[in-house]
């Protein structure tokens, strides 16, 4: 945590002042004779905390934003009543045909190709392949997704890993259209967990869970074995590891970079005229973000392939990542932040508090040796 406050000056924090917030002689320090005052005043440590209120950067990278409203007076509701109506009326039916059409032709090409072609694996992956962008195009469809995609398509090459900012399971469904890529993700509940363990195994993807610690080294084994393999398709890595809110980027695990390949940074970001497609997974379950989606006018999202990077002479795996971090926040537009984003789903350490607790008591023996 200390190397965290010692570089986070120079990161770009849109840090307030806290002397700003709080009342105008509540910071000075003792003068003339101390007192018992004084030695009960507790000051700093409320300044300490105000601060940390006030300037919560962790908390605002998993926020969304709601947009302001625009209906405010009785010419404007009128049109956002029509909107209403138009958008779930007319637009959501149409989006939930189009979605049932491509999961008809999806899964009547599927499993004839996956269980006919058993002997022929080249051709069956291929096949797969294609059927798998065909009906992420689907799902892209139903959102009425306008992507623009900037720089050359990924291809099939060894020794090359694919690492990208994370704010939506949709990333991948943008991505996966493009390009037919294995994914590291975590395993996931429901309808989307018997996905990934029928339709999405096929491409070679790996699924991980948080709790179980042994994971973290069969993913690593899995890593190794998939990047170095000629056949194998493109791997992707969203290595912030969580969904951030598309303004901010958290650190980059450095899994992904310490494997010895290249590594081919992909930069997305989403505009937010007219929804958030960020996902807070704790507010909301997968399906909603989708009916959310699919209940807007649209997504609009820019994708850029990015020159790829190797790692320098004398470069650490961290020290990689965070360029490589740099160079994906500059391209989106994102502001970095010191943060591990498993922050977000573990409680602080009772280490750092029993810290906080030795410094606040050491400061108060200094006071009592002053008197004495």
């Amino acid at each position: 945590m200390s190397k965290l406050n010692t570089s986070s000056s120079e990161l770009d924090l849109d840090r307030p002042n806290i002397e700003d917030y709080l009342p105008s002689g509540s910071i000075q320090e003792p003068h003339g004779t101390l007192r018992l005052r004084d030695l009960l005043d507790i000051s700093p440590t409320l300044t300490e905390a105000a601060g940390a209120i006030v300037d919560d950067s962790f908390t605002r990278c998993f926020k969304s934003n709601p947009p302001e409203p625009w209906n405010w007076n009785i010419y404007l509701f009128p049109l956002w009543c029509l909107g209403v109506v138009v958008r779930y009326g007319l637009l959501f039916p149409l989006r939930v045909l189009v979605l049932t059409i491509g999961w008809i032709i999806f899964l009547s090409c599927y499993f004839p190709v996956h269980f006919l072609l058993k002997g022929h694996d080249k051709l069956r992956k291929k096949l797969e392949r294609g059927l798998v962008e065909l009906i992420c195009s689907f799902f892209v469809a139903s959102w009425t997704g306008v992507v623009k995609y900037h720089g050359p398509r990924p291809s099939i090459r060894p020794k090359q890993i694919f690492v990208a900012n994370h704010t939506s399971m949709i990333d991948f469904v943008v991505l996966e259209q493009m390009t037919a890529f294995a994914v590291i993700m975590q395993k996931h509940p429901g309808w989307v967990g018997l996905l990934q363990s029928t339709i999405l195994e096929s491409l070679g993807c790996i699924w991980f869970n948080r709790s179980e610690s042994k994971d973290r080294e069969i993913v690593a084994r899995k890593l190794r074995e998939h990047v170095h393999g000629a056949d194998n398709n493109p791997l992707l890595v969203f290595p912030e590891g969580t969904c951030v809110n598309n303004h901010y980027t958290v650190m980059f695990k450095k899994g992904a970079f310490e494997l010895g390949c290249t590594v081919c940074p992909i930069a997305i970001k989403y505009n937010k005229i007219f929804v958030d497609a960020f996902w807070n997974s704790r507010k909301q379950s997968f399906t909603t973000h989708l009916l959310q989606l699919m209940t807007s006018w649209a997504v609009v999202c820019d994708v850029w392939y990015l020159e790829p990077q190797n790692l320098k002479p004398g470069e650490t795996p961290i020290e990689f990542a965070e360029r490589v971090r740099d160079i994906i926040s500059v391209r989106a537009g994102l502001k970095k932040v010191p943060w591990d984003g498993y922050l977000k789903y573990s409680r602080p350490s009772p280490k750092h508090r029993e810290r906080k607790q030795q410094s606040f008591a050491e400061s108060v023996l200094r006071r009592l040796e002053e008197i004495n």
